[in-house]
């Protein structure tokens, strides 16, 4: 049997849905935001494509995985006109990595500044 355990966010804050779930060797993270430890939003596409990424790795990490690990990603934008830009800091991101398979649709209705959120699938580390 293997059971499927769900991790707790780290801060305390009390939500209605788990920062992780793990399942056979693979993390399935909630949607990532580009959301701050200081709870701030950085205002342009870029910054927060990043704060994405980071937020996504500092997940994983905690679950025994890593970027590098990552199966499939879907990327939520609220504007078209910012693919171009959060290709770019995506890339960068990924600069030493092999590049996952993604699918980028655009989205309406998020919350305050927020113009991004993605959501991971990423198997575990063997070696962790």
């Amino acid at each position: 049997m293997n059971p499927m355990t769900h991790i707790t966010h780290d801060d305390g804050v009390t939500r209605s849905y788990s920062q992780a779930t793990i399942h056979r060797g693979v993390v399935y993270p909630c949607g990532q935001i580009p959301t701050q430890a200081d709870g701030s939003t950085p205002e342009g596409i870029r910054q927060q494509t990043l704060v994405c990424l980071d937020n996504l790795e500092a997940t994983l990490l905690r679950c025994g995985s890593s970027l590098g690990n990552v199966l499939q990603t879907t990327v939520f934008l609220a504007h078209q006109e910012d693919f171009a830009t959060y290709d770019e800091a995506w890339r960068s991101r990924f600069a030493e990595l092999a590049l996952p398979p993604r699918t980028t649709l655009f989205v309406a209705g998020f919350r305050g500044t927020k113009r991004i959120e993605l959501s991971a699938i990423a198997a575990i580390d063997k070696e962790s």
